[in-house]
This record gives C-alpha cells, sequence and structure tokens, in this order.
C-alpha cells in the first residue's frame, strides 16, 4: 500500500524591501538577482498600503522569516513616495523586482 500524502508547498513571500532582520540564522549567504515579473501565488508582506493596491496585492503587514533554501521576492519602488491613495504608478515611477535566496 502506498502513501499518499503530499509536503505542502513553503510559502514565499513578496515584500516592497528586504532587511536582514528577516534571517532565522547566521551565519547566511544572500543572494539577490534582478528579474523581470513576479512569480504568481505569492503571498504579500506588503504593509504599506498604496504599494500594495499599485501592484494589486492585499496589504499585509506582517513579519516574514527566512531559513536557509528560502526565497523572498521584492518590488522595489522606484521614483520616490506614491502619493497618498494611489491605485496605479504615477509617471516617473517604477517596480524593480528582484529575487533574494538564502543559502
Amino acid at each position: 500500500m502506498s502513501n499518499n500524502t503530499t509536503t505542502p508547498a513553503i510559502p514565499q513571500y513578496v515584500g516592497n524591501a528586504f532587511s536582514l532582520q528577516m534571517l532565522k540564522a547566521f551565519p547566511a549567504t544572500v543572494e539577490v538577482a534582478e528579474i523581470d515579473t513576479l512569480p504568481q501565488g505569492l503571498v504579500s508582506a506588503i504593509g504599506h498600503a498604496d504599494t500594495a493596491a499599485v501592484l494589486g496585492l492585499p496589504q499585509n503587514r506582517i513579519n516574514v522569516t527566512l531559513a536557509k533554501g528560502d526565497t523572498f521576492y521584492v518590488a522595489q519602488l522606484q521614483g520616490g513616495r506614491l502619493p497618498e491613495g494611489s491605485t496605479h504608478l504615477p509617471e516617473g515611477f517604477s517596480f524593480r523586482f528582484l529575487r533574494v535566496e538564502i543559502r
């Protein structure tokens, strides 16, 4: 008889910044790469309402802890601070997408 249980996938998060406080343990190697777009199915860790709205994601002010093998995505706003109540990117603004891998 076979066991048909599956291991749940580890959630991957997207935030608007990365901090060393997110690392669960040291030493750790952090690899950062620029990517063109964010993958689907990420859990929002974006606490800023306007940034979340512009990205079409829910605001979700949570703490994320990363361990070796985890990946975290960053949607880094370029161009300044979003005007309050923004639902789209104003002219002159853009997002830079980054993949942060913990080794």
